[in-house]
């Protein structure tokens, strides 16, 4: 068996614990190892509907549970080594409030790469978007980022499912790639890379980030501008501004990334078969988000912390 992989597009609480409760029950039944990660209020809803199952469902916030894209598929990796014995199966609400455009775009990419990290576990994966409050927006990611559909009661292939790879690849040209003409910059010139931590350190905090994100910053950039000087080619240089409620800190180089990295480099958890990048993987978990371009004028990593 391998993952069934469902978008639940519904409309409001009634229809959501229609399908939701008896899809937890038969797996409660059947032995399977099931999970519910909803957010408030319906989750006092799933635990007060299926008390007959008490014990048999595991219960998470969402609200706590979805927090990161890249932290949010290691969890799920370790709940799924935890329960290796038994088929999973998985109720699942993401949150999509409270995000920027280019965070939405990446929890997008999250739901794509749930098809590769997981494509060869035997699971049932129900991933539930209430259509009733949800932009336009969400509900189109799910249909492109889910081979099942389940509407209206019927589940349906869904014929505008798109690779992961490929969508990965449309997520990367939305990209803006511009950085502001008056951002802080500091040339690399040496393996010595105490002027850097210093510099991003105390640009961090006076840009207003907390101390443990500046730290997380630094270990960051201090980890691209290593493998910028081991891999690519001088001049090798570091871009800090902020953005909003972000600040922003990219590294560059005039190399070539050889081959080119895919859209799933840094994505997929190690451990995985399909695992590449864990040095970028470490750093996208120290981040709210990494962008990686690789063209003709060089490699850049921007990397964005709030």
């Amino acid at each position: 068996m391998t993952l069934e992989h469902r978008a639940f597009l519904y409309r409001g609480q009634e229809e959501f614990l229609r399908v939701a409760v008896p899809f937890l029950r038969d797996g409660a039944r059947a032995g399977d190892a099931v999970v519910a990660v909803v957010c408030e209020p319906v989750l006092g809803a799933l635990r007060d509907a299926l008390a007959d199952a008490a014990g048999l469902v595991r219960f998470f916030d969402a609200e706590e549970f979805y927090r990161h894209p890249v932290r949010t598929l290691e969890q799920y990796q370790q709940l799924v080594k935890a329960m290796a014995a038994r088929r999973v199966r998985a109720l699942a609400e993401p949150v999509w409030q409270g995000w920027d455009a280019r965070e939405m775009v990446e929890w997008a990419r999250y739901e794509s790469l749930i098809n590769v990290v997981f494509g060869d576990v035997d699971a049932r994966a129900l991933c539930s978007y209430d259509r009733a409050v949800l932009p336009e927006e969400v509900i189109d990611h799910a249909r492109r980022t889910h081979p099942l559909l389940l509407e209206g009661g019927v589940t349906v292939r869904n014929g505008r499912y798109t690779d992961p790879v490929a969508f990965g690849e449309e997520c990367d040209r939305a990209r803006r790639v511009g950085r502001p003409a008056g951002a802080d910059y500091l040339p690399i010139r040496s393996d010595d890379l105490n002027p850097l931590r210093a510099f991003v350190g105390e640009r961090a905090v006076r840009y207003g980030l907390p101390e443990g994100s500046a730290r997380n910053l630094v270990t960051a950039a201090n980890e691209v501008a290593a493998n910028a000087l081991a891999y690519g080619c001088p001049p090798v240089g570091l871009w800090l501004w902020r953005d909003g409620r972000k600040v922003v800190c990219e590294v560059g180089d005039h190399g070539l990334w050889r081959p080119r990295p895919d859209p799933l480099t840094g994505f997929v958890p190690p451990g995985s078969a399909l695992e590449r990048g864990f040095g970028l993987w470490t750093v996208r978990l120290l981040v709210d988000l990494v962008e990686l371009r690789t063209d003709w004028d060089g490699t850049y990593v921007r990397l964005y912390i709030g």
